[in-house]
């Protein structure tokens, strides 16, 4: 069986899960807690694990302008930072 509602142009689906029911118990729990539905609490876990298949991460400038910054075969960052502890706290 199929239910569909409309609200505000966006299509809301029912859906069946089969899941344990000490899971159940746990995310309803855990769903009051943080005071959201359980529906809800899902449906933004499933748009989490999906956002990165469909959306490229955005760079701000930023960020962008440290692009470079660190020289290609510079990898002895912990001694370097060691370094950098034992000046500053001399």
């Amino acid at each position: 069986m199929y239910f569909c509602t409309y609200k505000l142009g966006v299509m809301n689906s029912k859906l069946t899960l089969k899941l344990d029911q000490s899971t159940i118990e746990l995310a309803k729990d855990y769903a009051k807690a943080k005071k959201i539905s359980l529906s809800k609490m899902i449906e933004n876990y499933l748009k989490l694990l999906t956002r990165g298949s469909r959306q490229s991460i955005e760079i701000s400038p930023l960020v962008e302008s440290l692009c470079g910054v660190i020289k290609p075969g510079h990898a002895d960052y912990e001694k370097e930072y060691k370094d950098h502890l034992s000046k500053k706290y001399k």
